[in-house]
């Protein structure tokens, strides 16, 4: 470092020859200030943000079809109908009766108001009415999603399938560590047993403590990451990567890489 007229230089790359090749080694600090509080997706160039509810709720949404056993385009559109109908907001009301996330209707037979305004039932009972669409698996996007929602407005859903595609990938383990949120936690009741039985009823059991395929592994961290807020995560750690909640970020982690997925809560 050199000081001099009030300036300072700092020499940030220092490369060393190894074994016939480069080492470069460069100076690290903390960029978490440059990453502004909420969630990001990234894909191909193009990034889409969430509020922290609207994470969660996008999480949610994977976490129960996945826990259905059904493929990555079910929750595409599942996704592009919930971002349509309510911006994936859990919404008290809506056109006549509709609430919640895909703003379905009591009175038409999807369930009870309060059932409705639960994430996990809601996320189901779309599902199960996409699973009696015939053909729904080859359909596009917005033609599926209509065929559920039966919408007054049946092209719009349309308008969303990229971003509902690229949260799709990044939610089910298509894009490792796809989600990241830069979030505020604190110590929370709903830590511990709470947060375990809220991510064995989302996304069934085998999450913690188990080794796990890549994909579910980078479901189960898009969820902590998704929900870290409402259950106090501050770091979730798997396949040789880690995010914490003040920086906002996934980074290379110090400990040996595994297939287990691993979660801090704030103290």
């Amino acid at each position: 470092m050199f000081r001099g007229r009030g300036w300072v230089v700092t020499i940030a790359v220092l490369v060393v020859a190894v074994a016939g090749g480069y080492a470069v080694f460069a100076a690290t600090r903390d960029h978490s200030a440059n990453v502004p509080p909420g969630c990001r997706v990234s894909l191909n160039n193009q990034t889409y943000t969430l509020s922290p509810a609207q994470a969660a709720h996008a999480t949610t949404i994977t976490a129960v079809g996945k826990r259905m056993g059904l493929p990555d385009h079910a929750v595409s559109i599942a996704l592009a109908a919930a971002l349509q109908e309510s911006k994936l907001q859990n919404l008290p009301h809506g056109d006549r009766d509709s609430v919640g996330l895909f703003q379905q209707r009591p009175s038409q037979g999807w369930g009870s108001a309060s059932q409705l305004m639960t994430p996990t039932y809601a996320a189901g009972a779309f599902y199960r009415h996409l699973a009696r669409v015939p053909g729904w698996e080859t359909l596009p996007v917005t033609t599926a999603a209509q065929r559920v929602q039966r919408s007054a407005a049946p092209s719009a859903y349309a308008s969303w399938e990229a971003e509902a595609r690229a949260i799709a990938q990044a939610t089910t383990g298509e894009i490792p560590a796809g989600l990241s949120c830069r979030v505020d936690v604190a110590p929370s009741q709903a830590s511990g047993k709470p947060m375990r039985d809220a991510l064995t009823q989302e996304l069934g059991p085998q999450t913690l403590d188990v080794s796990l395929p890549e994909a579910r592994g980078w479901t189960v961290s898009a969820w902590l990451v998704g929900h870290a807020p409402r259950y106090g995560v501050s770091e979730v750690g798997f396949a040789g990567r880690v995010w914490t909640a003040s920086s906002g970020r996934w980074l290379a982690s110090a400990v040996p890489a595994d297939m287990t997925v691993r979660v801090t809560e704030a103290r």
